[in-house]
């Protein structure tokens, strides 16, 4: 059943809503229907909001979750993140509306995300934290809307995470960049990329659409948006990769893949039908591929894509003796990517 349209205004309150102050220091509000004379709301702003709904014939489930997220993903605050982060919020509303979609966020207490976060989700802790962001974004616009009135998730201590402490090991890394190589054309397009990971240290979301315009074979450099940057920096962190030796031959055996399939495509690393893979596309592609290694012994731990970042910084660090510049703050960079398990340092 179609509902009407609902329009919040810039101050919170619903479209062709007024909020008028009164001189003992209260505000009164009241609504203005369209052809009609103002309809009074009382000066509890909640209320009146719900009173609206209810005339609009859309209160039946005002402040709900299931109907927060729908919203949320009409908001401006939605449209200013990145690609990445709207593709995962859009993957931990799953579980959370199963258990929340129906339910009003003013009913919600901190006792019940707590109970999502170590009982509902004890197998995923690390997931339920990030289900737990996308919750409390809900709740804050459920207060902007005046259908909450406290975020309950910001009185609930997260789960606690442990980062990963183990870099792929070089002979695994090799061991498995190997058998992809051997694989259908296509896969041997992933190898190449996990490749480029290791060796340039980019992440995922920096070069999945990278074009041959940015390799600048001339002056040596690769060139891309640097990600993760907030604000104003956003898109505007230009990092310049050098062209080592060992990096121009992966370029060489990333053309002659190309020519193997017999297309000069634009994107380095192209899906089947030549366009630049999606987030999730590779994602899913690089599990089913991990997955068959493991089961062929090709490897005997699973790694992630994230680590091969870790084994370039790690690297970096044990053949140039400092860290690479991998992000806006160096002390991350040291606790998240360095897995260094030998420190070296001089005697007096």
């Amino acid at each position: 059943m179609n509902r009407p349209r609902t329009v919040r205004a810039a101050n919170g309150l619903l479209e062709r809503m007024e909020a008028r102050p009164r001189k003992d220091g209260l505000v009164t509000y009241r609504y203005r229907p369209v052809g009609g004379k103002p309809i009074n709301l009382g000066t509890d702003r909640l209320k009146a909001i719900k009173k609206v709904l209810d005339l609009l014939g859309a209160g039946d489930n005002i402040g709900m979750i299931g109907r927060l997220w729908e919203q949320y993903q009409e908001t401006a605050d939605w449209r200013n993140l990145a690609e990445g982060t709207r593709t995962d919020y859009t993957q931990c509303s799953e579980p959370l509306l199963k258990v929340f979609a129906n339910v009003k966020a003013n009913e919600i207490r901190a006792t019940d995300v707590a109970r999502y976060l170590r009982i509902e989700r004890k197998e995923a802790p690390v997931r339920a934290n990030r289900e737990a962001a996308l919750l409390s974004n809900l709740f804050n616009l459920a207060i902007e809307r005046g259908e909450a009135e406290v975020n309950p998730c910001r009185q609930v201590r997260r789960n606690t995470e442990q980062p990963r402490t183990e870099a792929p090991k070089a002979d695994a890394l090799l061991a498995f960049l190997k058998w992809l190589a051997r694989q259908t054309a296509q896969r041997k397009i992933i190898g190449l990329a996990a490749e480029y990971a290791a060796v340039a240290g980019s992440r995922k979301v920096e070069f999945l659409d990278i074009v041959r315009p940015q390799v600048d074979r001339a002056s040596l450099v690769i060139r891309t948006k640097r990600a993760k940057q907030r604000g104003i920096k956003r898109g505007e962190i230009i990092e310049e990769v050098e062209i080592t030796p060992k990096l121009l031959d992966l370029l060489d055996r990333i053309d002659a893949a190309h020519r193997e399939q017999e297309r000069e495509c634009l994107y380095l690393f192209p899906n089947k039908h030549g366009n630049a893979y999606t987030a999730a596309g590779f994602k899913a592609m690089w599990g089913k591929l991990m997955n068959q290694a493991l089961k062929e012994k090709v490897i005997a731990e699973r790694f992630t894509f994230h680590d091969l970042r870790a084994y370039y910084a790690t690297t970096h660090k044990a053949e140039h003796g400092t860290l690479p510049d991998l992000h806006a703050n160096p002390a991350i960079t040291a606790r998240v990517y360095d897995r260094n398990k030998v420190v070296k340092r001089k005697a007096l």
